[in-house]
């Protein structure tokens, strides 16, 4: 267990980098389990979802080095398991990106049902549709689920749900499909973008890349690649909305300007001054104002990661903006520890609040919940006068790289103790 001891009240100043996208780095890693050749990722951020997902990759046999470091070297010549236990799957939602690579070239998997952040429900059922779809026959009993399938065969899907991971499984499995397979209602965020750039590198043949819409061809085989893994836009989010709320002068770099078009129209309409220069973003703010009201949507709208911190602006604004999140019915539970701060918060029900600003936040004890309500929690403690202790900040690292390190160099006052 670890937890963060932070005094607020300062600004901040400086450059911060942007580490690689963690939604990208953890399919781009079950998609070297296609090849019996050596691919590099680099960019790699150095987060404990990162150490998880390879402990299940070396655990089917597969040789991972750079663990902890920007590259990682992954070879599954050697895959041999099909046999995942739920001590392990239930660590890491990503843990499901295993299916279409592992059935593809083993033909079978066990696993557990995979776990990650409890912010809501989220079913398998699109992933099953995808398979089914496919070719594989699919059985679960409690939380254990199976799949056999001697060669996926190509199809026409049209997605029940535009899940990204149900995407980024249904693309993976048809790179080595027999024929060809389209995927409508596919989602189209960053991450699945670099997943079929990645593929592409290694040999797949798609088409349609950063649309709803992919065409997939399958090929007889893949081989080996490098793979530099692109910034995280919502972490270039999440910094930006720490500017603003704690009135700072900061440089975010490197940046992508077509990943941020949604995050950067929300962040105007509440006052941020932002410019990109370059693969740099400078962001100033002095005064926010309310918008009235902030949805989260499928890609390219505004993201549901990006929720949590946009919460927290929200109670630095003047005026009310109801901030509605209809994809996890528990993404907005973590508002009780902003009331907690003297937040003026109201929750309309399980996916909307309604925030009242400004509010002069201090400093409290306070529990993590989950990745991105854990540094939303940050974000306000460094707002908060006094100090504040974070509780489970171990559930921070898996989602932010050296968060600690690179928010001191900002100024801020922030340690972790074990």
């Amino acid at each position: 267990m670890a937890k963060y001891i932070v005094t607020g009240g300062r600004q901040l100043s400086g450059r911060i980098r942007v580490a690689g996208n963690k939604n990208a780095v953890l399919p781009a890693m079950a998609a070297c389990l296609l090849t019996s050749e050596t691919c590099v990722l680099e960019n790699v951020p150095k987060i404990s979802d990162v150490v998880v997902m390879a402990e299940l990759l070396k655990k089917s046999g597969v040789k991972v080095t750079g663990i902890g470091s920007s590259s990682l070297r992954i070879n599954a010549k050697g895959i041999h398991s099909t046999d995942y236990p739920q001590v392990l799957t239930q660590k890491l939602r990503a843990s499901i990106l295993l299916l279409s690579p592992v059935l593809s070239r083993l033909g079978k998997i066990k696993m557990g049902y995979p776990g990650g952040d409890i912010i809501g429900r989220r079913p398998l059922d699109v992933h099953i549709q995808v398979f089914k779809a496919l070719g594989a026959k699919i059985s679960e009993s409690n939380d254990t689920f199976e799949a056999v399938c001697k060669k996926f065969k190509g199809s026409k899907i049209f997605l029940e749900e535009a899940s990204v991971t149900a995407t980024e499984n249904a693309i993976m499995a048809a790179v080595l499909a027999s024929g060809e397979t389209v995927i409508k209602r596919a989602a189209s965020e960053p991450h699945v973008v670099d997943l079929c750039q990645f593929l592409i590198k290694m040999g797949a043949k798609i088409s349609g890349v950063g649309t709803n819409v992919l065409t997939i061809k399958g090929v007889n085989k893949l081989h080996q690649a490098s793979y530099h893994i692109r910034p995280d836009h919502i972490e270039v989010g999440t910094f930006a909305i720490l500017a603003a709320v704690t009135k700072s002068k900061i440089e975010i770099s490197p940046v992508i300007q077509e990943d941020l078009d949604m995050i950067m129209l929300t962040l105007f309409k509440f006052g941020v001054d932002m410019k990109i220069k370059g693969n740099n973003l400078f962001v100033n703010c002095t005064k926010l104002k309310s918008v009235e009201k902030v949805v989260t949507d499928i890609w390219p709208g505004f993201p549901t990661d990006l929720m949590p911190p946009m919460i927290v602006l929200a109670t630095q604004a003047e005026g009310v903006t109801i901030l509605h999140d209809w994809m996890y019915e528990s993404r907005m539970f973590f508002v009780d520890k902003l009331l907690s701060m003297g937040a003026k918060v109201e929750i309309a029900d399980p996916h909307r609040v309604m925030v009242y600003g400004p509010t002069k936040l201090r400093g409290q004890a306070l529990d993590t919940p989950d990745i991105r309500a854990g540094i939303a929690l940050v974000i306000a403690a460094l707002a908060a006068g006094g100090q504040s202790v974070i509780e489970k900040a171990q559930l921070i690292e898996r989602g932010y790289e050296n968060i600690v390190e690179r928010l001191t160099n900002l100024g801020a006052a922030i340690k972790k103790v074990s």
